[in-house]
């Protein structure tokens, strides 16, 4: 299919979870999940942060990162992990900064509608605001989907992608900028960022489908392709599964407008206003070309039946001027001896005048009533 989903679902890559028992995934839960092939290692990278200075490394070592704390100087830090495969990556970091079991399990299962949870602000319950949104790209000409979850704390955001790359290469430059708004602000701003990043990266996948609509519409008008009611279902099968990925982030966004979370600053949930316009934006360009896409279904029919009709019309005036035609001929072909005109040696050629002129005055008929 163009609309691929990379990644893990949790039903299905490790196994279902029997009915009645407790919803979330606590860390040590973790260990009795089977996946149905070898796990392969996530890539963990961390960014540490100030106005004054940044540091960014790969985490080699797991156990050595898990037990060492950030530097003093640090203002916010980053945690990004490609790949859900490791488990054991989840696990660590779930205990160490005490993830929802919730939360956990929604990590997992990667059809996860995208939302905002907040968890904790109570002595048992860390603090911490859980996001899911979904990051667009095309890559060959195919529409691509991948759940990415965020884990805001005070200080800390997590982001767990399902596979390496992503679209927050111009974030991580903005970072090393010095003097930056980025490098200033906290983690809330850092989560806003990253968000509108994926939000802004949609605009260049609808401009793509925006080509594809204009190309369509040349094809259509001619009704005589053959693929193009495929290319039409298809396009409008792709659109359906975009509007699928994008609405409910538009909830998510608005939700965030008004969240009164204590990890979520109020210079982040006032851009959330632009955010929330973009999203919009997005959403008012998609339904604009599922109803062109429907026009195009519409108008590709009306071609296809106004060109059969003309076919028809076509057929039906041959037909119906060959009809008194193939009469005069039955009757003269008749073997009968006598019959009138027949010994006359001017009777065939006056047979033909007189077909003729029939064809002719039945033409004239026709275009005097505006019938051809």
């Amino acid at each position: 299919m163009p609309f691929e989903r990379r990644g893990l679902r949790l039903p299905t890559r490790f196994g279902k979870k029997t009915p009645g028992t407790a919803p979330g995934l606590r860390p040590e839960e973790l260990e009795r999940l089977v996946p149905p092939q070898p796990l392969t290692a996530a890539k963990v990278t961390v960014i540490d942060w100030s106005p004054e200075r940044v540091e960014m490394r790969g985490v080699l070592d797991l156990e050595g990162f898990m037990a060492s704390h950030r530097p003093v100087w640090t203002a916010v830090r980053w945690i990004n992990i490609d790949g859900l495969g490791d488990l054991q990556v989840i696990e660590a970091l779930a205990k160490k900064y005490e993830l929802h079991p919730l939360a956990v399990e929604d990590l997992l299962n990667t059809a996860t509608r995208p939302k905002a949870d907040a968890y904790g602000g109570d002595p048992q319950v860390a603090a911490r605001l859980f996001l899911v949104t979904r990051m667009i790209e095309l890559k060959n000409d195919k529409l691509e989907s991948e759940q990415i979850s965020i884990f805001l704390g005070h200080k800390t955001v997590l982001t767990f992608q399902e596979t390496s790359g992503d679209v927050w290469d111009p974030i991580r430059q903005r970072i090393n900028a010095p003097g930056s708004r980025l490098r200033s602000g906290d983690a809330s701003f850092l989560v806003y960022t990253l968000l509108d990043a994926i939000v802004d990266h949609v605009f260049p996948v609808l401009e793509h489908y925006g080509d594809r609509l204009e190309g369509m519409e040349s094809r259509v008008v001619t009704g005589r392709e053959p693929d193009i009611l495929r290319d039409i279902h298809r396009l409008k099968r792709e659109l359906l599964l975009l509007r699928r990925a994008l609405w409910p982030m538009r909830d998510m966004v608005h939700q965030l407008q008004g969240e009164r979370h204590e990890c979520l600053g109020e210079a982040a949930r006032t851009y959330m206003s632009d955010l929330h316009d973009h999203v919009v934006q997005t959403m008012d360009i998609l339904e604009t070309y599922r109803e062109v896409v429907a026009g195009l279904a519409e108008t590709h029919l009306s071609a296809v039946n106004n060109r059969l009709n003309e076919v028809m019309k076509v057929l039906t005036v041959i037909s119906v001027v060959f009809i008194p035609l193939n009469f005069l001929a039955s009757v003269f072909g008749m073997n009968f001896e006598h019959l009138p005109f027949k010994p006359a040696a001017w009777a065939f050629p006056g047979f033909m005048v007189i077909c003729l002129l029939i064809i002719f005055v039945m033409l004239g008929w026709f275009r005097r009533r505006e019938w051809i």
